[in-house]
């Protein structure tokens, strides 16, 4: 399995991946998610609010294996709302891994690639939403636990996770705050299907 930086070749694969990995109506959500934070990257859009500038993927990483792309993780520009300044940190999502690759590692291949990669960079921070039994596998942990707010009350504490890299400092605590881009497409916290 080799993982590398995703191409514009693999656009159509990876939309597809999604779909498949999150099935039905949440697929394309989580598509379109993908689609809209391209397309928000001011290297690739004529935009230049300071809020597209926050919203760019700061990395996009796929595992291929046999020419086949098998795996995709995304890492987006976001911010820590701290007492100091603003920061600039990162939210791990989405991660996908074809059904039929699952339980292989792929997806941990990915997050892992994907953190040595932001933390050469200078990333201090990468925030989640997601299961902790499997995250914590890649050294995320509570944030709640660690002084950080949740952008919406529609997070469950466990789910909202941290891992703290190498340019973290204590100073750096606060809320995070998503890119428009998730706010745009709903994609912050669950909401209640039976209203």
């Amino acid at each position: 399995m080799l993982i590398r930086d995703e191409r514009l070749d693999d656009h159509e694969a990876v939309r597809s991946l999604h779909r498949r990995a999150f099935g039905g109506a949440h697929g394309d959500v989580v598509a379109g998610l993908v689609d809209a934070l391209r397309r928000d990257d001011p290297a690739t859009s004529s935009a230049s609010s300071t809020a597209s500038s926050m919203a760019s993927p700061v990395a996009s990483f796929v595992a291929e294996e046999a020419g086949d792309v098998v795996g995709h993780v995304m890492f987006s520009r976001c911010l820590l709302d701290a007492p100091r300044r603003l920061v600039e940190v990162a939210s791990l999502s989405p991660l996908a891994v074809d059904p039929r690759q699952q339980r292989r590692g792929v997806g941990s291949a990915l997050i892992h690639h994907g953190l040595r990669d932001l933390d050469k960079r200078g990333v201090p921070l990468v925030f989640l939403e997601g299961d902790p039994r499997y995250y914590s596998r890649a050294g995320f942990r509570p944030a709640v636990e660690h002084g950080f707010r949740k952008p919406s009350l529609r997070i469950p504490d466990a789910a909202f996770q941290v891992v703290m890299l190498s340019g973290y400092e204590p100073w750096m605590a606060g809320t995070f705050v998503y890119s428009d881009t998730f706010w745009r497409l709903d994609c912050v916290g669950l909401r209640d299907e039976s209203t």
